[in-house]
This record gives C-alpha cells, sequence and structure tokens, in this order.
C-alpha cells in the first residue's frame, strides 16, 4: 500500500507539472495575442527560452536556495520513492519560470533579448526562492515571527503573493526603467492606441492559462491524500466572478473580458484552500474590477506601458489575494479559519517590498551594463525582424 501511495503522489504530482507547464503556452499566446505583429515571433521565443534558462538556475541554484535540497548526487538516490522529490521539483520549476514569463509580458515589444535571459536567471535562481522558502520553508524564522505576533503563520496556499505578486512587482521597476514603448505617449499629450494585433490568439493564451490554472491550485496539495475539492470549486467561482466583472467594468472589450478569469485566479490562489465558494467568487469579481481600472489608469493617466497589464493583473490581483485571504478564509464569513489578517498583510508586504527592491537592482545593474532597450531603428523593424531574423507570417516566399 506504502508504494502504491508514492507512485500515486508521484503521478498526481507530475500531472500537476504537465498542466503548469502547458500554462507557459498560455502565456505565449497571450502575448502573441497583444503585442503588434511585428512581436509576435519574440513572444513565443521568448517564452521558451525562458523556460529553459529557468529550469538550468532553479535546478542548479534556486531550488536548493528555496529548500536546501540539492540533485548533486547519484541517480539511484534521485530514484527513490519512485522519483518523487524529482518531480516535485519539476512541478515547482513550473511555479518558478512563471516570474520571468510574468515579466516578458510587462517588457514586450522594446526589450532586448538577451539581458532579459540573465535577469531571468538571477530571478529564478535567488530572487523568487528566496521568498518562497520564506514563505513555504519555514526560512529565517520569518512565518514563526508572523505566528507569535499574529497568531497564525502567512498562507499563501498556491502563491497569490508567491508567484504572481512577486512577478508583477519585479515586472514594475523593469517596465519604468524600459520607458514606453517609441510613440506611444506624445508630447502633445496624444496616446496611440496599439490594440491587439489577434483576438482569437490572445483569447487561446487566455483559456490554456485558465485550464492550466486547476493543476496551478489543486496539485498544490502535492499529495493525492491532501486533494481538496474545495480548491477546485473555489478557483472555479473566482474564474468566474473575475470574467463577468472585467466585462461589466471593462465595457466587452474582448481583451479585459479575457484578462478577467486571470485575475480571478491569481486573487484565489492563496486562500482557495479556505475560503467558501461565494467568497471566492466575491474576490474573484473584485480581481476583475482592479485589473481593468488599475490597467486603464497606468497605461493611459500615469503613461506606464505595461503593455499586457502585468503589474495589475499579477502585481495587484496578487497582492489583493493575499489579504483577501485573511479576509473571506475566515469562520466568520465561511472560511476554515486558521488565518488572520495582520498576518497576511505582513506575509504579502514583505513580499511585495522583497520584489520591488529585487526587480530594481536587477534591471537597474542591467540597464547601466548592458543596456535594456532595443535601438530605435530595432524597435520600428520590430523585435521579430531585429533579434530572430523572421516574421510571423512573411508575406511571401523566396523565389529561386
Amino acid at each position: 500500500m506504502e508504494a502504491l501511495k508514492q507512485g500515486a503522489d508521484t503521478l498526481f504530482i507530475l500531472l500537476g507539472a504537465v498542466m503548469v507547464l502547458a500554462m507557459h503556452a498560455g502565456f505565449a499566446f497571450l502575448e502573441l495575442g497583444t503585442v503588434r505583429r511585428k512581436n509576435q515571433v519574440n513572444a513565443l521565443v521568448k517564452i521558451l527560452v525562458d523556460f529553459s534558462v529557468s529550469t538550468l538556475s532553479y535546478f542548479l541554484v534556486g531550488y536548493a536556495v528555496a529548500y536546501g535540497t540539492n540533485f548533486f548526487v547519484g541517480a539511484e538516490q534521485l530514484a527513490a520513492r519512485n522519483g518523487y522529490e524529482l518531480v516535485k521539483f519539476f512541478f515547482l520549476l513550473t511555479f518558478a519560470a512563471a516570474i520571468p514569463a510574468i515579466v516578458s509580458g510587462g517588457i514586450a515589444e522594446r526589450a532586448k533579448f538577451w539581458p532579459q535571459l540573465i535577469a531571468t536567471a538571477i530571478i529564478v535562481g535567488f530572487i523568487y526562492p528566496f521568498f518562497e522558502g520564506v514563505a513555504w520553508n519555514q526560512h529565517l524564522g520569518v512565518q514563526a515571527w508572523i505566528k507569535n505576533l499574529t497568531g497564525e503563520e502567512f498562507h499563501d496556499f498556491a502563491g497569490s503573493v508567491v508567484v504572481h505578486a512577486l512577478g508583477g512587482w519585479v515586472a514594475l521597476p523593469a517596465v519604468i526603467l524600459l520607458g514606453a514603448r517609441s510613440n506611444r505617449y506624445r508630447k502633445d499629450g496624444a496616446i496611440s492606441a496599439h490594440p491587439p494585433s489577434s483576438i482569437p490568439f490572445l483569447a487561446l493564451g487566455a483559456w490554456v492559462l485558465t485550464v492550466g490554472w486547476f493543476g496551478f491550485n489543486v496539485m498544490s496539495a502535492q499529495t493525492l491524500d491532501k486533494i481538496s475539492g474545495l480548491v477546485a470549486v473555489n478557483s472555479l467561482m473566482a474564474m468566474v466572478g473575475g470574467t463577468l466583472a472585467a466585462l461589466l467594468v471593462g465595457k466587452n472589450d474582448p481583451g479585459f473580458v479575457h484578462n478577467g478569469p486571470l485575475a480571478g485566479l491569481v486573487a484565489v490562489c492563496a486562500g482557495s484552500d479556505l475560503m467558501h465558494p461565494l467568497g471566492a467568487l466575491v474576490v474573484g469579481s473584485v480581481a476583475g474590477g482592479i485589473f481593468v481600472f488599475m490597467f486603464t489608469l497606468t497605461q493611459n493617466r500615469w503613461k506606464i506601458d505595461d503593455v499586457l497589464g502585468v503589474w495589475p493583473l499579477h502585481g495587484l490581483c496578487g497582492t489583493w489575494g493575499g489579504l483577501a485571504a485573511g479576509v473571506f478564509g475566515n469562520k466568520a464569513l465561511g472560511g476554515l479559519g486558521h488565518v488572520t489578517i495582520g498576518g497576511q498583510l505582513i506575509g504579502t508586504g514583505f513580499g511585495v517590498a522583497w520584489a520591488l527592491v529585487g526587480g530594481m537592482l536587477v534591471y537597474g545593474l542591467l540597464k547601466v551594463t548592458m543596456g535594456l532597450r532595443l535601438s530605435q531603428e530595432e524597435e520600428f523593424d520590430g523585435a521579430d525582424l531585429s533579434i530572430h531574423r523572421i516574421s510571423a507570417s512573411p508575406e511571401r516566399e523566396a523565389n529561386w
């Protein structure tokens, strides 16, 4: 029976890893559909190569930073318990690799290729796993300190703060340091609209992310005996709430509608194992509204050219999710309890501050040493031709 349980747990977390791996295709197509046509190839290449760099960085360094475990032992030892520890690494890697995938959407259409890969290696090798270890592996005694102070530890079941808020707040300094796309904001105050190049691809990306998210959240249990249908239905309700709120607040805009479910799912990650489904519906609905309102505000009023809106979507909705777990996870609102607003506030604040400082240091140093931005001519031609020497849809075949 023990061998059967080990095999079942390994298969369970492997399926979760594969579902979250598929979400990276969602990141790619969401970005591809949002950027202009001359940057579509770059979107696809970035996500795949970022994932590959993330794998090496997390395998060699990041996983050890977060969990104190390395893989520099014999294969016989690695294969113990059906290779569960290896598959657990695979599952957690897909979370870590989401950070550069999130950043990619914010800095799209004008960022250099190689400096971003260097940033990916540093972020996944140290910045992300440092906070991951604090939140999920009791590092530095921070969780014990929060529990002594507030009565409960900081709770983030599936990464509203650890993954999404951290990714969004790391991206914000990168977007600001990079500057807006050329001619996006004009001296006379006019704003040049850059509509999505492909709503079908944008929608495909959103759907792939949404489906994969049930692996992201449900499989965060990590073993089969801890699986919870509450997590699945809470994820569903938050997704629906985010979609409908984005539809209403965004006035039928398809870009907002397809980002709405993502906003809801970002926000519900932290407390999906604690909330009542009606609480999850409220959390997702608020997140959908936050995304539409703050995306519009950052783009039009503050003139921060965050192409996919990754700071509102992941940074702010993730922050809201961390705090919301402390509200809607309480028994008074139908939750399971074992969470406090104070604990959530401290843990979320720590994550946001760490991400901001990390993002400023990494991208600030890269800007000074290597430069972050394509030349004006390269940006005009588009990242596809400038970096990859081919467009997504060549107008004609070569004549020999």
